[in-house]
């Protein structure tokens, strides 16, 4: 109970900070993992002090965000219409990169990454944010 309170209110200070969610800001992983098999994923909440496992599947990325507060963001494979039948998925598009810009919208972080040499080629993906955590001042 205490963890989903936890990610309720930083899933709040996450939304305020970036009011209307549509203003791009530069984030930079910290941490990453990328699986299709469950694991367990370590985040400490800097508010608390407090050591969580996550356990996840998928692409999983620790952001630290402008002000210091860290968003722990996951993605996992994704529908996709091609033909009627099992196989219709695709798995999330992972930046190779560790500073990129992010948008965030409710429990939603999209992500954007550039991939030519001149920058002008950009990919994105929208992750899941599952736990965050405010900068310890």
């Amino acid at each position: 109970m205490r963890r989903i309170a936890t990610v309720l209110v930083g899933l709040v200070l996450v939304g305020s900070a970036f009011a209307g969610g549509k203003d791009r800001v530069t984030v930079k992983v910290t941490a990453r993992n990328d699986s299709n098999v469950a694991y367990s994923y370590a985040f400490v909440n800097d508010s608390y002090g407090v050591a969580q496992n996550l356990n996840l599947r998928g692409a999983t990325l620790t952001l630290v965000l402008p002000n210091g507060d860290k968003a722990v963001v996951n993605c996992t494979s994704k529908f996709q219409e091609r033909m009627a039948g099992p196989g219709n998925v695709r798995s999330c598009r992972v930046p190779l990169v560790d500073e990129f810009e992010a948008t965030f919208d409710g429990d939603k972080a999209k992500l954007f990454w550039p991939t030519s040499l001149d920058g002008k080629k950009i990919e994105s993906e929208t992750y899941k944010i599952v736990a965050v955590s405010k900068a310890a001042h």
